[in-house]
């Protein structure tokens, strides 16, 4: 059975008022596409309520960074900044088209690359990189759930560190706790116990603009710390699946990870071919081209 051209979007309360007042860029180009293929567009709450009403709703969803409902709806996220995007089938990163497809740097356009690079490097780093250096350290941004082992991960992140301690028992380690993540009684207990057997390894809250621009390497589960650090020249070794692997060295790989200081990759090259060519760039001419696109390849009725 046919179903109808209804496309419904499921958001939080801001984004929601955001959406309605025709004020949010990617969504109205969205919204452009959909109506310009006879759809009619409707904005509902990104709630578990209606999330499970969506699984039964005829027509089409598209729901922001949570999982689709089901076979006819689709899941949007920034791509870590402004104004960049994805539309995709699972809300899980490592499960991206992007994630799963070969980097080549060859056939990336080289002064188109150096010339994104360059504008994107000064308008996400600005003064911070004034500040670049090498202070010998190693930088561990923390996620949450740190003593627990999630199914994308290869360890937890306390083992990460463990880990990260044994590969390089002469450098200091700071390890920082994001702000937004609430860390439970065992969790900081581990770490306590950590450090207080190690006067190498500092933990703080925080730190990102102070520590990344300085430190010799960052090490984490998936962390967009190491995505940003690609615009300061800083290696990353990750422990997790993610959608930026390409020029990371993984963690679970001894003899690279060992080597992770030296590692050095095109990273003009890879955020051109991340953003520009394989994300949606919601302030670019050809948004609406590659978002009809992606939602034909999802068997939307839209051209």
């Amino acid at each position: 059975m046919a179903q109808p051209k209804r496309a419904r979007f499921y958001l939080e309360d801001d984004l929601r008022k955001s959406a309605v007042a025709g004020k949010h860029n990617f969504i109205a180009r969205i919204t452009s596409v959909l109506h310009s293929a006879g759809f009619e567009v409707t904005f509902h709450p990104n709630t578990m309520a209606e999330r499970i009403k969506a699984a039964g709703r005829r027509g089409y969803a598209l729901c922001h960074m949570t999982p689709p409902p089901n076979a006819r709806s689709l899941t949007f996220r920034r791509v870590y900044h402004y104004p960049f995007w994805q539309i995709q089938a699972s809300d899980q990163r490592w499960e991206w088209d992007v994630a799963r497809a070969g980097f080549d740097a060859a056939a990336c356009p080289r002064a188109e690359a150096d010339r994104f690079f360059g504008f994107w490097r000064k308008r996400i780093a600005g003064p911070l990189l004034d500040h670049v250096a090498d202070d010998d350290f190693i930088y561990v941004p923390l996620q949450g759930r740190i003593t627990e082992q999630r199914s994308f991960q290869s360890c937890s992140p306390i083992e990460m560190i463990r880990k990260t301690r044994a590969a390089f028992p002469d450098m200091r380690v700071i390890a920082t706790l994001h702000p937004k993540e609430t860390y439970t009684q065992g969790d900081m207990a581990e770490l306590e116990a950590l450090q207080g057997g190690d006067p190498r390894l500092e933990v703080e809250m925080g730190g990102r603009d102070r520590l990344l621009p300085r430190c010799s390497f960052i090490v984490t589960q998936t962390s967009s710390v190491a995505f940003d650090g690609m615009f300061f020249g800083k290696p990353s070794a990750v422990f997790g699946k993610t959608d930026f692997h390409h020029v990371m060295v993984d963690g679970r790989d001894a003899d690279a990870f060992a080597a992770v200081r030296a590692h050095r990759a095109d990273y003009a090259a890879y955020l051109w071919w991340f953003w520009q060519n394989m994300a949606i760039n919601a302030g670019h001419d050809s948004a609406e081209a590659k978002i009809r696109a992606k939602l034909a390849a999802a068997g939307w009725p839209v051209v």
